[in-house]
């Protein structure tokens, strides 16, 4: 049976404050825990609105606290005696919270950064595509672990290819109103990484055919949409997280060669494969490290409750969503019951020569799952039975 770890800590970032921990929120409370949530400093006001929204639909007081503040305060929430950790952020933050955790063995669920592939093969629909590996890229100003951070492109189609991404991207309206289709970077500090990124880049060779500056006479930190070629896999840019509106492109020969470019990464989260041909997208996939793998989509799925989400090497463990992120919201219990108290299980003592012939036995076929071999065991299980009768 599974049954309630008991307090739940919920260290939420800033990218989706509130999509992220409502989620997660809403999960551990269905399992029947109690939440401490601690969102970034820099969007405490939608926790608090999570909270609101509980309360209003009838939540018991003290069943979901908020508490905001800075690292200190993600730190005190580990300390104060939480039963597990769900913690959605970067790397270097992740691995504190891991490594505080741990000195009090408390279980933790990370989702870290991402740089994310997507490996575009020669029979894909090209248009549609370019489409796809814009808003992946840039939806959100790029400020989405699951955005395309790193693009390669099957090199009979990349001119093509880059053309219609060009096209796209310069349709793209952005500016602070409601007819925009990007916003500003959240923070000077995060369009800093953009720009140091991107300067890295051009500094050796790489060019960009959109975007590639931020935006002087725009007040605050805006950074427009940047397509960048003339890429090498040694950049920063196809290194690090960037976390902001950048899409470098790169060229491939073979579906070989496009596996080992996705997989040279240190991050594991999402990927994706676009071909006509699903057959060879899904044996691409397979063959991908990532925790999701998608063929002919890109970004969204975690916006489907159902999927489990999390990622590989240093994008983490553990599960959010679905089933398998509703199991690390559980402590599963065995219970065994034996329906034949009467009788005295067939290992207890006292061993003899016609017990070690019958473990023997029992290790060989009762531990199959066979219940045929099973059965052929049962004249020496008879015979031991009656062996412990008479002692």
């Amino acid at each position: 049976m599974n049954k309630p770890i008991g307090v739940v800590g919920i260290i939420s970032p800033w990218n989706f404050p509130w999509a992220t921990p409502l989620d997660e929120v809403a999960m551990a409370l269905m399992a029947g825990n109690a939440v401490v949530l601690k969102p970034s400093e820099l969007t405490p006001l939608t926790a608090l609105k999570i909270k609101d929204v509980f309360a209003r639909a009838g939540l018991a007081d003290g069943v979901l606290q908020v508490v905001t503040g800075d690292g200190s305060t993600g730190a005190a929430v580990v300390g104060a005696g939480v039963d597990k950790i769900m913690f959605t952020g970067s790397v270097a933050t992740g691995r504190r919270v891991a490594e505080a955790a741990a000195n009090y063995l408390i279980p933790v669920v990370l989702e870290l950064g991402g740089k994310d592939p997507m490996i575009v093969l020669e029979d894909a629909h090209l248009d549609n595509v370019a489409r796809a590996a814009v808003w992946g890229a840039f939806a959100n100003s790029g400020q989405a672990c699951a955005a395309v951070e790193r693009c390669y492109v099957q090199e009979t189609i990349a001119d093509r290819f880059t053309k219609a991404v060009v096209a796209e991207t310069k349709r793209l309206r952005q500016s602070g109103d409601k007819q925009s289709d990007l916003a500003s970077m959240t923070s000077e500090r995060q369009l800093r990484t953009v720009e140091r990124h991107v300067f890295e880049a051009t500094a050796r060779g790489a060019i960009a055919l959109t975007g590639g500056e931020r935006i002087p006479e725009v007040a605050g930190p805006f950074f427009p949409p940047t397509v960048l070629t003339n890429i090498t896999q040694d950049m920063e840019i196809m290194r690090e997280e960037t976390f902001g509106p950048v899409l470098p492109i790169m060229t491939f020969k073979t579906d070989d060669e496009a596996v080992r470019l996705a997989n040279d990464s240190v991050y594991g989260l999402t990927a994706s494969v676009w071909t006509d041909d699903i057959a060879r997208g899904k044996r691409l996939a397979e063959r991908i490290d990532a925790g999701t793998v998608m063929v002919n989509e890109v970004l969204y799925t975690h916006g489907i409750a159902q999927t489990p989400w999390g990622g590989v090497k240093q994008s983490g463990f553990g599960r959010t969503h679905g089933r398998a992120g509703l199991l690390e919201l559980v402590n599963q219990q065995h219970i065994h019951v034996n329906r034949l108290a009467m009788l005295p299980d067939l290992w207890w003592f006292n061993y003899t020569p016609n017990a070690g012939k019958l473990f023997r036995g029992l290790a060989r076929r009762f531990a199959s799952g066979s219940i045929i071999q099973a059965t052929l065991m049962l004249p020496q299980m008879i015979r031991r039975w009656r062996e412990r009768r008479t002692k």
